[in-house]
């Protein structure tokens, strides 16, 4: 089974859920040829994504003449096909957030996306996340003669559906994948009946090789894991308030924020409004082994989140036993119950954090370990990556099989 990948931007530090997909695919048996309209932004500081990105071919970095090449190869080899793309590009272009001139763009992309398919014998194509990877595959697949699919993660796509065409790709699409039944029920919200038995289940995953041999001892000092992108929608700056409020009475807390983004400015100003530099340390992007091992230090994990789709951050902290403190949002409920593997807080709500803090720290540890099991059991029941894949396999063989 042989298929492309196309994704934004690739290999990136906050997409490392992408590439255990495509390596589960390959372990189990596919073969995966990866496009991207661009690296990431972040800067790529693993190994494993140094790797990732020699096996990736970036249509920003292809040069001019190679783009241009493309397109007009495209154009004069079927130039009603390209026609249609066009208009179709427009019609999505109109009333979108990207905007009209956007969508020129995305139609030349799909133009070189298409002669890239077509030139490495690809009949399916498969994006990451509902915005503009998912319109250029959609564009693109049928000049190339194969079908599209994309896997939606949220919260993004589900707060702008109209102007990213999000019920016409659902429409279009071989089939479309969400990460949780949360997620599913907002493709079935946001999409035509007819397209609901094409709506799959395929939750991002773990390797074992994470968590096997990890030590389960339980760290009894009140220190706590926070993993994500510094930007609003993960909520750190109440984890910086309740942090300050619970310092007062245990001022051996400590919270490590590893990650790095936009509010990284406002996050350290109140870090030092609170005059709580030694309990909150801000840490940058961090490899994924060097995770693991702050999670192993730490009592438990903690993601104030206000949107989120099923953070993957959650599922590595409780694959290794650690709790976690989190908000009871999208699909967050399906993996965490609150007082079984941690503690689910309202959004936003910084008296509640504080409070699943303190009952964090005040816990037995005996109780933490218990917690912890119950997450592993969990992870490997609901996300052992190569499982997930491997379902994921079986609806890309069901519509390349039925091509023939």
């Amino acid at each position: 089974m042989r298929l492309a990948y196309f994704i934004n931007q690739y290999p990136g530090i906050s997409h490392s859920f992408i590439r255990r997909e495509i390596q589960a695919l390959e372990r189990g048996g596919a073969e995966i040829v990866r496009y991207a309209i661009r690296p990431s932004k972040d800067n790529v500081i693993a190994q494993e994504d140094f790797d990732e990105s020699a096996k990736t071919r970036h249509i920003i970095t292809t040069g001019a003449g190679s783009i241009l090449w493309a397109i007009i190869g495209e154009i004069l080899i079927s130039p009603l096909g390209a026609a249609r793309t066009l208009g179709a590009a427009i019609s999505m272009g109109w009333h979108s957030e990207a905007g009209l001139l956007r969508h020129l763009f995305y139609f030349g992309e799909a133009l070189v996306l298409a002669n890239w398919l077509k030139h490495d014998g690809l009949h399916h194509v498969h994006a990451h996340f509902g915005t503009n990877a998912a319109t250029i595959a959609m564009l693109a697949a049928p000049l190339a003669r194969a079908r599209f699919s994309f896997t939606v993660h949220g919260p993004e796509e589900f707060e702008k559906p109209a102007l990213i065409s999000l019920r016409r790709k659902l429409d279009e699409a071989a089939f479309s994948v969400a990460i949780s039944q949360f997620g599913a029920s907002q493709l079935k919200k946001l999409s035509s009946p007819s397209a609901w038995p094409k709506i799959k289940i395929v939750r991002c995953g773990i390797e074992r090789a994470f968590y096997q041999g990890a030590g389960s001892d339980t760290v009894s000092a009140p220190h706590f894991v926070c993993t994500g992108r510094l930007c609003a929608e993960k909520g750190q700056i109440d984890l910086v308030e309740a942090t300050a409020r619970v310092a007062k009475d245990v001022p051996e807390i400590k919270v490590t924020l590893i990650g790095d983004g936009p509010m990284r400015g406002e996050i350290e100003a109140a870090i030092k409004s609170h005059d709580i530099g030694r309990n909150v340390v801000l840490v940058g992007w961090k490899t994924s082994g060097e995770v693991r091992d702050a999670l192993l230090g730490a009592r438990g994990f903690i993601l104030p989140s206000y949107a989120e789709g099923l953070p993957v951050s959650i599922m590595e902290a409780l694959s290794l036993r650690r709790p976690v403190i989190t908000t009871y949002i999208a699909g967050i409920p399906e993996l965490v119950t609150d007082g079984v593997c941690g503690w689910l807080t309202p959004a936003g709500d910084v008296a509640a954090i504080t409070a699943a803090l303190y009952a964090a720290i005040r816990a037995g540890d005996d109780r933490i370990a218990q917690m912890g099991d119950e997450g592993r059991r969990r992870v490997e029941a609901m996300h052992d990556i190569d499982t997930e894949a491997g379902r994921l396999a079986g609806y890309f063989s069901a519509v390349l099989d039925a091509r023939q």
